[in-house]
């Protein structure tokens, strides 16, 4: 490995994307990707009783797929790095507790799917594990209780609003030659631009993403062209617009090269998700399933994957204070 810049890392042998997997909720698999998911439920439940079990079967569900897929056991993995949006991260404890894995709980909000995939990367790089996994979920019924309002409620949302995503994704990283390989990362700082509207997520997370993909463009030497494709976790389409403004003040045009996996997972027209999705599993789910396959295919050869992450919590948000952003930046390329 190779430290870059001032927050990147080149990994001089680059781990391998062995395996991913992806689970979602009746209404992802409703929307444009619905095709491309390898589970989707019937049931938002998923044959739970509540609505944190649930999102704990998409952890264990998608973990265990990834698995499968490459052949691989549970006891041939050495870590698990995972989390999630619920207070101490209860879905990756309950939802891997099964699996007796040694496991890194983390927590990035949104961002998880990118930080989960970096300290994978770094610990398959260094020689500290291999295979290891990569997992993270969210989903709308527990972040709505925990953050917002209960179901029961019915509130009215805000166009700025996004929808929280029910997925669960994993990854499997190793050193066994693959056709899909991370080759850096750009760890991102905590960003606030004093925001405090919990309903408007992606003006939040937009600051945070520009920061990221600004040092990663500088730090890497790079032009926004040198990516296929450069894919924010879940700004949506109020925080995309806000992402184009701030990189365009730092000199740079990235309107040709942006996906978010926000606006992709979801029709906004058709399903009432106003500014997109949201959520640890959109960014997961949306990379897994739609962004990987088109890399094995070749039709794409690099891209930026930046999962954004909005850092506040019922505490903060209760006592008036701002919500700052973070996301994190993985250089995933064609072997």
């Amino acid at each position: 490995m190779s430290q870059i810049g001032t927050q990147s890392i080149q990994f001089d042998e680059a781990p391998y994307i062995l395996s991913a997997a992806s689970i979602v909720g009746k209404k992802e698999g409703e929307g444009p990707l619905g095709d491309l998911f390898d589970v989707v439920g019937g049931d938002d439940l998923f044959g739970a009783d509540n609505w944190e079990a649930a999102e704990s079967t998409l952890q264990k569900e998608a973990a265990v797929l990834a698995l499968g897929k490459a052949k691989v056991t549970k006891e041939q993995v050495r870590y698990i790095f995972a989390g999630d949006l619920l207070g101490q991260s209860i879905a990756s404890t309950f939802g891997l507790m099964d699996l007796s894995i040694p496991l890194f709980g983390l927590y990035g909000a949104c961002s998880t799917a990118g930080e989960s995939l970096s300290l994978a990367a770094m610990a398959v790089a260094a020689g500290y594990g291999d295979p290891v996994l990569a997992v993270t979920s969210s989903h709308f019924a527990s972040a709505e209780k925990q953050f917002r309002f209960p179901l029961e409620y019915a509130n009215q949302r805000p166009l700025s609003a996004t929808w929280t995503v029910t997925g669960g994704g994993a990854f499997l990283l190793g050193r066994k030659p693959g056709s899909v390989k991370i080759t850096g990362i750009t760890t991102g700082k905590v960003v606030d631009y004093g925001i405090k509207d919990s309903m408007n997520m992606g003006a939040a997370m937009a600051p945070a993403a520009c920061d990221t993909i600004y040092r990663n463009l500088v730090d890497f030497k790079r032009k926004p062209e040198d990516y296929d494709q450069i894919i924010t976790g879940d700004l949506g389409y109020v925080g995309q617009s806000i992402l184009f403004d701030l990189l365009k003040e730092k000199g740079f045009d990235i309107t040709r090269q942006h996906r978010d996996c926000g606006i992709e997972i979801y029709d906004g027209k058709t399903q009432d998700t106003h500014s997109g999705g949201s959520g640890c599993g959109c960014s997961a789910v949306t990379l897994s399933a739609c962004f990987l396959p088109q890399m094995e295919r070749g039709s794409l050869r690099r891209i930026l994957f930046v999962p954004t992450g909005a850092l506040l919590s019922t505490v903060s948000f209760h006592e008036g204070m701002t919500i700052p952003g973070i996301a994190h930046a993985v250089v995933i390329e064609r072997a």
